[in-house]
């Protein structure tokens, strides 16, 4: 059922389940083009995706029965989720410089054994030390997975297949997010949440089988040291596109982090009606996230303008209309769920085109500046929270995202151009 869905949406136009993969025409390049375009090895990807983020998000959906049963604080419980983060952001910007000289077949197989592993440990952990430790393994796995999933994506699918390919690969996030939240707390509170954890294993085990069948062989490209990440940087548009990335992103866990006490303080929704717009959010992100495929096909700017612009302009709307119906703001709150599906997606396509030849070092830079701004968010969110309240929040969070549109117009570039200058080769912007 699941297969024809994205047949009938377009998404799949074939699957090859071929294994053999040609390595790259020239040194410089991650881009290759193998026919027809290995939508199976893709799927496999989604599978990685779905595993790992409902992975890192489980312990905010058991963050009171881990407490009690660890005999801990909820505070030092939730520092399973932080740790998490700030791992993934080191091991995003270190991945392509520690593993350069693997197949990356190889290094996306061994993330998913840590993910196993990871699992495993906090399922069995007797105190919070063994939990910390399951979820710097978790962390490791996470961000260095991001950090070559575009670039691996290139390498799977045709040129004009990439927008729709890291489409499907998003899809794993809301489904995940959704279902870490929902299935998590219920069936934590039926089976208990070592049990869930260790069903998240078992997931993990089906993910590292589907990737053992699915995934080529990827010889790794050119070295990529450290300092890759410094060049890549200085490229032409690319601060510019990593400090937008920063706003959108901060702009949005600003306000998501939040949402609950605006639809209960300011909508005065109840339980019921919580739980409907919150699930509301959940699938128009879903939807979003498939949408972004069609849109990146006709084009990749006007993407990256329009979701920082609905978002931002609902921000504002809801701080200034907020309250008014409980429709309309489950419709607002909808909306940008809707807008935020497309994001993860755009980014990712505009790294594959502004260095294609770098795309390992730039999904890594990405990472890092997306863990950035989670944590950046939920920080400036808090500091508007206690000044100005809820609707303070939702204000500061639109100013963001609209500062990050207007950088987007006047700086962000989305065309590369290859030029020679000697034996080198750069790759500038337009």
């Amino acid at each position: 059922m699941i297969l024809r869905y994205y047949f009938s949406l377009g998404l799949i136009p074939s699957l090859d389940w071929n294994l053999e993969m040609t390595t790259p025409d020239t040194q410089f390049s991650t881009q290759e083009s193998p026919t027809p375009s290995r939508w199976a090895a893709v799927l496999s990807l989604t599978m990685g995706v779905f595993s790992l983020v409902m992975a890192e998000f489980l312990p905010a959906s058991l963050l009171t029965p881990m407490a009690d049963s660890l005999a801990i604080s909820e505070g030092q419980a939730g520092q399973a989720v932080t740790v998490t983060a700030v791992v993934a952001l080191l091991s995003g910007l270190l991945v392509t410089s520690v593993t350069q000289r693997l197949d990356r077949r190889h290094v996306l197989l061994g993330f998913s054994v840590l993910m196993i592993a990871a699992n495993l440990v906090v399922a069995f952990a007797p105190h919070l030390a063994w939990l910390l430790v399951g979820r710097v393994l978790l962390g490791v796995a996470l961000g260095g997975f991001w950090a070559l999933s575009a670039a691996t994506v290139m390498r799977l699918v045709t040129e004009h297949d990439v927008p729709r390919a890291l489409s499907l690969l998003f899809t794993g996030v809301p489904i995940a997010t959704i279902s870490a939240a929902a299935l998590g707390s219920y069936l934590g509170d039926m089976f208990g949440w070592r049990n869930v954890f260790l069903l998240a294993t078992a997931l993990s085990v089906v993910t590292l089988a589907l990737q053992y069948v699915t995934l080529p062989r990827m010889e790794p490209g050119r070295p990529t040291p450290l300092g890759t990440l410094v060049s890549v940087i200085k490229r032409p548009g690319m601060a510019a596109g990593i400090v937008a990335i920063l706003l959108v992103f901060c702009g949005h866990f600003a306000f998501f982090t939040y949402v609950r006490p605006f639809l209960e303080g300011v909508s005065r929704m109840g339980i019921n009606e919580l739980s409907s717009t919150l699930l509301a959010f959940g699938i128009a992100n879903f939807f979003g996230t498939l949408a972004a495929g069609y849109l990146l096909e006709r084009s990749l700017r006007l993407t990256l303008l329009m979701m920082p612009l609905i978002m931002g302009a609902t921000g504002w709307l809801l701080a200034t209309l907020g309250g008014f119906s409980m429709t309309t703001d489950a419709i607002m709150v909808a909306l940008w769920g809707f807008a935020f599906g497309a994001v993860p997606v755009a980014w990712s396509t505009w790294i594959t085109r502004i260095v294609p030849d770098e795309a390992e070092s730039g999904g890594g830079l990405i990472v890092a500046s997306i863990q950035l701004a989670i944590a950046l968010g939920a920080a400036v969110g808090g500091v508007m929270f206690d000044i100005s309240g809820v609707l303070g929040v939702c204000a500061t969070a639109g100013t963001l995202l609209l500062a990050a549109a207007a950088l987007i117009v006047t700086a962000v570039r989305t065309r590369p151009v290859a030029s020679i200058d000697g034996d080198t080769v750069a790759t500038t912007c337009q």
